[in-house]
C-alpha cells in the first residue's frame, strides 16, 4: 500500500465530509476528469481550478495538459493533503514545472473567493454524497458561477450502490440535490469501469455551453 493510499484511508476514516474516497483516483478516472482541459496561449491563458485534489493524482494529469502560461488553483481542506501537495509542488517532477503558476488554498471551497467567470475548467473531487443537500446546492452554484462562458465543470460519483444509498436518507437527499443542481448544465457522462470502485464522471457546462452535443452514457475503460 502506497503512502498516498494510506493517507486517503486515514482521511476517509476521520474526515468523511470532505474525503469520500479510500484511495487516490485511478489513471483512467483522472483522464476522464481532465478530458476538457485545453492549453491556452501566451495572449489567452486558460485558468484551471481543482477542488479537492487530495494527494495530487488528478493534479498530475492536469499539469501535463496545461500550456506554459496557464494558471492552476488548488483548493484542499485536509491539512495532511495540503502538506503533501506543497511538498510535491517543490519536489515532484510532474508538478514542479507548474509550481510557479499554482496557488494552493487550504480550507473549504465555500470559504474561498473564487470570483465570477474566473476559470475555463474546474475539476472537482468533492464527495457530494456526504454533503447536506443545501451544501450541495451552494457548492455547485459557486463553482458554476466561477466558470467562464464556454467553460466546463467535471466531477465524479461512484457507480452502483443505489440500494445502499436509498437506505440512507441523508445520502438519498444528497443524491437528489446533486441531480437537481446539475440537470440544467449537464453536457455528458462517462462510466469509468476500471476505477475501483467504478465511477461515473459528469461534465457540466457554463450556461453558454449547455445545449452542445452530448455523449451521455459512454464508457471509459
Amino acid at each position: 500500500m502506497t503512502r498516498d493510499t494510506l493517507a486517503f484511508a486515514r482521511a476517509f476514516l476521520t474526515a468523511t465530509r470532505t474525503t469520500g474516497a479510500i484511495a487516490p483516483s485511478s489513471a483512467a478516472l483522472s483522464r476522464a476528469l481532465t478530458q476538457h482541459i485545453r492549453p491556452g496561449g501566451p495572449d489567452q491563458p486558460r485558468a484551471v481550478l481543482e477542488v479537492g485534489p487530495g494527494t495530487g493524482a488528478v493534479t498530475r494529469h492536469i499539469a501535463r495538459l496545461l500550456g506554459p502560461h496557464d494558471p492552476l488553483d488548488l483548493v484542499e481542506s485536509s491539512p495532511e493533503f495540503v502538506t503533501r501537495l506543497r511538498t510535491a509542488l517543490h519536489r515532484d517532477p510532474a508538478l514542479t514545472p507548474v509550481a510557479p503558476r499554482t496557488r494552493l488554498w487550504p480550507g473549504l471551497v465555500e470559504e474561498q473567493e473564487l470570483g465570477e467567470c474566473a476559470y475555463d475548467t474546474i475539476v472537482c473531487g468533492l464527495p457530494f454524497a456526504n454533503f447536506a443537500p443545501e451544501a450541495v446546492t451552494a457548492v455547485f452554484a459557486r463553482l458554476l458561477t466561477a466558470l467562464r462562458p464556454g467553460g466546463t465543470l467535471s466531477f465524479f460519483s461512484y457507480a452502483g450502490g443505489r440500494a445502499l444509498r436509498s437506505a440512507d436518507p441523508r445520502r438519498a437527499a444528497a443524491r437528489r440535490a446533486v441531480r437537481e443542481a446539475i440537470a440544467p448544465h449537464l453536457l455528458e457522462e462517462r462510466l469509468v469501469l476500471s476505477n475501483l470502485p467504478p465511477a461515473r464522471v459528469h461534465h457540466l457546462g457554463a450556461p453558454a455551453t449547455v445545449g452542445a452535443p452530448s455523449a451521455a452514457g459512454s464508457l471509459t475503460r
